[in-house]
């Protein structure tokens, strides 16, 4: 008889070739499901079925999460919590596609979590990390300076940006298609200034590297860079710049979003161009925008004469 952990392995071999997932998403979703495997074991299910899987097993296992500490001491926060049930349902809807009986996975909630908060910087401090950059002709420095410009003006992920190849952007149309998660392709606008500042960079090299961006070591060694790199990059401009904020490739990320928006763009074109596959998850800076209503409010309301 079939164990949970054989069908656990179908299921992620259908994410792999079907869902086509990433090797992290893969990597994630094992990690959920055979803790719960192993929760399973440990309270007394050792010969656990789909069959078997019952909603007081399930609420246990949501006590077990909630009560659980990490490496660290610390319990595990209620978005982890709710990961765990994500892939706990997508396993039980992947078995009901294959007839096999086991809990409807809509009889599992998730837990309610509070609104997730995105940080951005302001186009003040946009400016200020941007004019930290040296202003020279250093390769290093052009090089820095054309991906502040880039990450701003597309709002690409860190892991984008390092993959990207000279044979993919068009500095003449300003605009390139990548693929991001699932590896759903979209296209992507570079800004006047990220056109410029990337020109200058790439008119600058000498080597013959594949990819836009690169590393440029003491010893000449040309090499594409990491997401860790680029992360020390920007949080030491961010630091000369004086923003006291934490600042990542995400944080411009969530800058661009941002500012498209309070400039008047439509959430459904902010969705398209982060590349977003739920229009939930393009909602978390809807919030941020807010500052405008009591603009609105006092533009458009209570205009009667006294």
């Amino acid at each position: 008889m079939a164990t949970l952990k054989t069908f656990i392995q179908d299921f992620l071999d259908y994410l792999e070739v079907e869902k086509n997932r990433s090797p992290k998403t893969l990597e994630n979703y094992n990690h959920y499901l055979q803790r719960f495997n192993e929760y399973a074991i440990e309270s007394g299910h050792p010969g656990l079925s789909p069959a078997s899987i019952t909603l007081p097993l399930i609420r246990n296992y949501r006590l077990y999460l909630n009560r659980v500490t990490d490496n660290k001491g610390e319990p595990l926060k209620l978005a982890t919590q709710n990961y765990h049930i994500i892939a706990l349902r997508a396993f039980l809807k992947f078995l009901a596609k294959q007839d096999i009986k086991t809990l409807s996975a809509e009889k599992i909630e998730l837990g309610k979590s509070t609104q997730r908060t995105v940080d951005f910087l302001e186009i003040d401090e946009i400016k200020s990390l941007f004019d930290a950059v040296p202003k020279t002709n250093k390769l290093q420095d052009l090089r820095d300076c054309a991906i502040l410009e880039t990450l701003f003006s597309t709002g690409l992920r860190v892991s984008e940006l390092c993959n990207l190849t000279k044979e993919k952007i068009n500095l003449e149309r300003g605009e390139f298609m990548v693929r991001g998660k699932g590896k759903k392709p979209r296209i992507v606008f570079l800004s006047s200034e990220a056109k410029s500042a990337i020109s200058l960079y790439l008119k600058k090299r000498e080597d013959n590297n594949e990819f836009v961006f690169i590393s440029h070591g003491i010893n000449n060694n040309a090499e594409s860079l990491t997401p860790r790199s680029i992360q020390r990059m920007i949080q030491k401009y961010a630091i000369k710049a004086g923003i006291v904020k934490k600042v990542t490739p995400h944080t411009l990320r969530h800058s661009y979003a941002t500012d498209l928006l309070i400039n008047g763009a439509d959430i459904r074109s902010v969705q398209a161009l982060l590349g977003h596959s739920s229009i939930t998850t393009t909602q978390v800076y809807t919030h941020i925008t807010n500052k405008q209503l009591k603009e609105v409010h006092q533009a458009f309301h209570d205009k009667r004469k006294h």
